[in-house]
């Protein structure tokens, strides 16, 4: 059986974070999306400066799946002040979890998913949280199946064209286990 391996990027994988990035994003909306804004966003959102910088932040993390070597999807996460909304600075935020079309269904998103929430536990994170697209159900039933709910609601723009993430959150620890510890 294959062996599907999870392994932190670091700055010397940018060009590997670039090509993946570009790749699983475009494979996922580039059908429902105009050329025009996919091009904006992709050169924008994956242009070696911007990856620098997330890969540079302490609060950010990415990590490779990686499948006899290549690159088959990747996850994002931040927690404190890099995290896209501030809703509480002891929340872990997963941003991407991205995977090559060739590859769904084989849990490697379910892998990603787990090192995030293995992370947020070693962190003591309260709880979990996410934006996803309005129009993504595959991801949707995702999170779902994986005890996300949606608590709100926040624009994403792509390009000249606003869309809508439902925000959810999957609580890990409780107020009272938080006090007592």
């Amino acid at each position: 059986m294959e062996q599907i391996i999870i392994e932190r990027a670091t700055i010397t994988g940018i060009r590997t974070l670039q090509e993946i990035g570009r790749a699983t994003f475009s494979e996922a909306f580039a059908a429902v999306n105009s050329e025009e804004n996919m091009k904006e966003y992709l050169e924008k959102s994956f242009s070696e400066e911007k990856l620098k910088t997330e890969l540079g932040n302490q609060d950010s993390q990415f990590y490779f799946a990686l499948l006899d070597g290549k690159a088959i999807g990747y996850l994002k996460i931040n927690t404190g002040l890099a995290q896209t909304e501030k809703l509480n600075l002891n929340a872990l935020e997963i941003e991407r979890i991205y995977i090559l079309k060739a590859f769904y269904g084989r849990k490697v998103g379910q892998l990603l998913y787990q090192k995030a929430i293995d992370i947020a536990h070693e962190i003591r994170a309260s709880y979990v949280w996410l934006g996803v697209w309005e129009e993504n159900h595959r991801a949707l039933r995702f999170y779902e199946k994986n005890g996300f709910i949606a608590f709100n609601k926040h624009k994403f723009w792509l390009g000249d064209d606003e869309q809508t993430d439902l925000m959810m959150k999957k609580v890990l620890v409780s107020e009272n286990e938080l006090k007592v510890s």
